[in-house]
C-alpha cells in the first residue's frame, strides 16, 4: 500500500486540518512529519471549532491511529495543553495517539532563543511565531539536540541542563528578560506527562503497517512556499515541507508515496515577512481579510491577503509532484463581481515570466493578472453541477494553466461544506 501525502501549496494557512479530518475516514493512520506547534490546523464540525497544533487532524476519527513523527519539534508543555483541551470531548486520545523517539523536543530556552534572536533581525524580522521552533531545528542540525526517546534514560537532567547551559550563555548577550525556574517546573511536568503515552520506534511502525496494507495519510504543516531549501529565503520555516520531507520526516522510502494532495485557497494569504507579489494593501485586501476571517490560528496576527498567484502555484506543483489539487475557501470571494487571477510576473527588466526568480526577496515583481467574472452568491449545494457557472468557469481555468485536476473544491469550514469531483 502506497502513503498518500498532503500539504499546503501556499504560504500555510490553506485548510489542511479541515481536509484531513475529512479523509480521514478512508486512512487508518494519519502522521504529521515535520514542523511543530508553529502549526495551527483548524477543524470545525458539530458547530465547535478546533485548533490542532502538534497533534494530527485524524485524532477525532476514532478508528484512525495518528503518529506525531521523527521530522516534528514538539513542545511538552504545548503538547499537554492540547491533551488537555481534548479530553473533554471523550476521546480516546491514548490508544489512538503515538510519539516517535526520534522526535525533537523544544526547551524552554528554545523559545526564549527565538525571541532573542528575532529581536536582534530589527526591521528584518522574518515573522517567527516565537515557539523556538528555528533554534531547535538548528539544535537538531547541529547535533546537539535533545528528543523524545532521550526523556526515559536516567541521564536526561544532565543532558537538559548542559544543552540549557549553552543557551543561556547565548542569551547573556540579548535583552530577554525571563523566569527560568517558572519555566522549567512547567516544562518538567509536562516532560512526565509525556511519558505516559506510547512513544514509539515510528519509523518502524510506519513501514509495518504498508506492508500490511494499511492506509497512511501524511500531513504536512505550514506550506510548500515556506520550506527552507525552496520557499523565498530566508523568509521560511525551518523544516522541509515539500512532499520529500514526508519521507525523511517519517523514515519512508520515495517508493512508497502514492497520491500527492496539493492544497490551496481561491485566493493567497501569508503571515509575517517576505515577498508576496499579489499582496492587495487596499479595500480589496481588507473585504478578503474580513470575509476569511484571515487571522492566524496560532498567533492571531492578521494575515496579508491578495489575489491567487499562479506562478507561485506551477512552482509548488513542480517541487511536490502534486497529482490532485483541493481549493479551499471559495465561499470567501462570494462578494466579488470580478475577480482577479496573477497569471505571469513582469521583471525589472520589462519582461515577464510565469517561474519565481531567484532574487524575488530582494526585487519585487509586479504581477500581471487576468480578471475573470465573479459569482456574486451565497455558494449552496451538495455537489458540483450546484455551484454557479462563474465559479465552475473560474476551478475550470485553474486547472487548464496548471495541468492539474481539482478534485475538491471547500465553501465553508464544516465538514459537510466540501464536494468531492
Amino acid at each position: 500500500m502506497k502513503l498518500d501525502v498532503l500539504l499546503g501549496l501556499q504560504w500555510g494557512d490553506e485548510g489542511k486540518g479541515k481536509i484531513v479530518d475529512v479523509f480521514a475516514p478512508r486512512y487508518d493512520v494519519v502522521a504529521r512529519f515535520q514542523g511543530g506547534p508553529n502549526a495551527g490546523h483548524t477543524l470545525e464540525f458539530d458547530g465547535i471549532k478546533h485548533v490542532l497544533h502538534q497533534i494530527p487532524s485524524g485524532i477525532f476519527r476514532k478508528n484512525t491511529r495518528n503518529i506525531i513523527g521523527n521530522g516534528v519539534v514538539l513542545d511538552p508543555v504545548i503538547f499537554k495543553t492540547e491533551i488537555g483541551k481534548l479530553e473533554k470531548y471523550n476521546l480516546d486520545v491514548r490508544s489512538g495517539l503515538f510519539i516517535s523517539k526520534k522526535a525533537t523536543l523544544i526547551l524552554p530556552t528554545h523559545r526564549l532563543l527565538d525571541q532573542a534572536y528575532e529581536q536582534a533581525k530589527g526591521e528584518k524580522k522574518i515573522g517567527s511565531t516565537l515557539k523556538g521552533i528555528g533554534p531547535t531545528y538548528q539544535d537538531k542540525i547541529g547535533r546537539q539536540g535533545l528528543r523524545v526517546g532521550d526523556i526515559l534514560s536516567p541521564e536526561f537532567p544532565q543532558r537538559y541542563k548542559k544543552l540549557t547551559d549553552i543557551h543561556l550563555e547565548i542569551l547573556r548577550d540579548h535583552s530577554v528578560s525571563f523566569d527560568l525556574p517558572a519555566l522549567e517546573a512547567s516544562f518538567i511536568e509536562a516532560v512526565e506527562f509525556l511519558k505516559s503515552f506510547q512513544l514509539i520506534d515510528s519509523e518502524y511502525f510506519i513501514n509495518e503497517e504498508l506492508k500490511k496494507g494499511s492506509r497512511v495519510l501524511a500531513e504536512g504543516a505550514q506550506g510548500a512556499l515556506l520550506d527552507i531549501d525552496f520557499g523565498s529565503y530566508p523568509f521560511v520555516t525551518s523544516s522541509n515541507t515539500v512532499a520529500a520531507g514526508a519521507c525523511n520526516g517519517l523514515g519512508v522510502a520515495p517508493m512508497h508515496v502514492g497520491e500527492v494532495f496539493g492544497i490551496f485557497k481561491a485566493y493567497s494569504t501569508r503571515v509575517g515577512g517576505g515577498p508576496f507579489p499579489t499582496e492587495l494593501h487596499d479595500e480589496t485586501g481588507a473585504l478578503i481579510r474580513k470575509e476569511g476571517n484571515e487571522f492566524g490560528s496560532t498567533t492571531g496576527r492578521p494575515r496579508r491577503c491578495g489575489w491567487l498567484d499562479l506562478p507561485a502555484l506551477k512552482y509548488s506543483i513542480m517541487i511536490n509532484g502534486a497529482t490532485q489539487l483541493l481549493m479551499m475557501k471559495a465561499d470567501v470571494l462570494n462578494i466579488f463581481q470580478t475577480i482577479k487571477v496573477c497569471t505571469h510576473y513582469k521583471l525589472n527588466d520589462g519582461t515577464e515570466t510565469d517561474r519565481i526568480p531567484f532574487e524575488i526577496a530582494n526585487e519585487p515583481v509586479v504581477p500581471v493578472y487576468k480578471e475573470m467574472k465573479g459569482w456574486n452568491v451565497k455558494l449552496e449545494g451538495s455537489g458540483w453541477d450546484d455551484m454557479p457557472k462563474a465559479l465552475r468557469e473560474y476551478v475550470e481555468f485553474i486547472e487548464r494553466e496548471l495541468g492539474v485536476p481539482v478534485k475538491l473544491l471547500s465553501y465553508g469550514p464544516d465538514r459537510t461544506q466540501t464536494i468531492l469531483r
